[in-house]
């Protein structure tokens, strides 16, 4: 399907509100129990949960799930309603002999869309928990979940995804494109990572100028997860996330500003032994065009929202 739920047992669901004064949305990553987690943040202006816990160091390697959503440091709420979800079902880390004494394990990031919808309408517990009610292996695109108000540069920004085959491993992303750069070149519509596409995967580009009359946001911010069913420990899915802020870097212009708090996770589900250093480096390579591919997508598929105008507008 191209997407992160190639992997098997990763599932997605979305929740979002555009329109009367909303623009904004959660989307969770479900993933099945004994995924091991990494991350690796690299914008100045991160808005996070639970990533200290996902260092190297520390005691808990496992998540549950991820939450990317909207709303700023607001949108850390949502984030709640995935534990309250994965609570009544007796996922999460094992604190007491009795079924349900668990503490689910929900690493989560935000991105800055605030401007998109009247002040106050952001996601809540309940966003979290009816993104989580909705998962499922077809994943949507575009102006959906924590996408629904995301700004990539000058255009409408969104949600995106993709997977690729690495010899018997599969590895996907997820991306929810709000950079404060450019993620097309505006004299021509071709996105920068256009050269990284699968054959057939993104359309020719359109040849012409756009007309944009609009400014490039200054509070940003690209979230999302790469998942692998290889057996990965936290220090390895922390160099999958780095490699995934590499493909980051390849699809947006300028990244990783001061302004942006570009935040990229990382789950191995465990399915597959890696067999040498060789095969985890494929993994890691791969994992950096599979991100970037990941973020057109978003922009391609992303509909106009109020003044911002979409790709598709822009350059149909």
């Amino acid at each position: 399907m191209n997407a992160i739920t190639d992997v098997p047992g990763v599932l997605v669901g979305h929740h979002h509100r555009v329109g009367d004064g909303w623009a904004t949305g959660t989307t969770v990553v479900l993933l099945p129990e004994g995924t091991v987690g990494g991350v690796d943040g690299r914008g100045g202006a991160p808005g996070t949960r639970e990533t200290d816990l996902l260092a190297p160091e520390n005691l808990v390697d496992r998540i549950d799930a991820v939450c990317l959503s909207g709303g700023s440091a607001y949108g850390l709420a949502a984030a709640d309603g995935v534990m309250r979800w994965l609570s009544e079902r007796n996922r999460g880390f094992r604190v007491g002999v009795n079924a349900h004494e668990v503490v689910p394990i929900v690493p989560a990031a935000v991105l800055f869309d605030l401007p998109r919808g009247d002040w106050g309408n952001r996601p809540d517990t309940d966003f979290g928990y009816t993104a989580c009610a909705a998962a499922s292996t077809t994943v949507a695109q575009g102006t959906v979940g924590a996408g629904a108000g995301a700004r990539a540069g000058s255009l409408k920004g969104g949600i995106g995804t993709a997977s690729v085959r690495v010899g018997e491993f599969t590895v996907g992303a997820i991306a929810a494109v709000n950079a404060r750069g450019e993620v097309i070149d505006l004299s021509t519509g071709t996105p920068w990572a256009q050269d990284l596409g699968l054959p057939g995967e993104f359309p020719p580009p359109p040849g012409r100028a756009a007309d944009l009359g609009v400014l490039a946001s200054d509070l940003n911010t690209t979230i999302g997860v790469v998942a692998t069913d290889a057996v990965l420990t936290k220090a390895q899915c922390r160099r999958l996330a780095m490699s995934a802020q590499d493909g980051l870097a390849r699809a947006v212009r300028p990244a990783h500003s001061l302004f942006d708090g570009d935040t990229v996770f990382a789950a191995a589900t465990g399915a597959r032994p890696v067999a040498s250093p060789l095969d985890l480096d494929a993994l890691y390579a791969a994992v950096a065009d599979v991100f970037a591919r990941a973020m057109v997508h978003g922009v391609l598929a992303a509909t106009t929202v109020g003044d911002l105008r979409s790709y598709q507008d822009v350059f149909a």
